[in-house]
C-alpha cells in the first residue's frame, strides 16, 4: 500500500514539474515577438531610406544631364 501511495505521489510530482512555469514562458515568447517585430520594422525603414536615397541620386543625375550648358559656338 505504501508503494502505491509513493508511486502516486511521484506521478503527481512529475506531472506538476512537466507543466512548467507557463507565465514566464509566455513573457519570454512575447518579448521575443516584440524583438522580431522591431528588427523587421528597422529593416523596412532602412530599405525605404535606401530606396529614397537611390531615387534622389537618380533624380540628381538626370537633372545634371539635362542642365548642362551648350558648347560655345565659334
Amino acid at each position: 500500500m505504501k508503494k502505491l501511495v509513493l508511486m502516486f505521489v511521484a506521478i503527481a510530482a512529475v506531472s506538476f514539474a512537466s507543466c512548467g512555469n507557463k507565465a514566464a514562458d509566455k513573457a519570454a515568447k512575447q518579448a521575443d515577438s516584440i524583438r522580431v517585430a522591431d528588427s523587421i520594422a528597422a529593416a523596412q525603414a532602412e530599405a525605404a531610406a535606401a530606396q529614397a536615397a537611390d531615387t534622389t541620386a537618380k533624380a540628381d543625375s538626370s537633372a545634371a544631364t539635362t542642365t548642362t550648358a551648350a558648347p560655345a559656338q565659334k
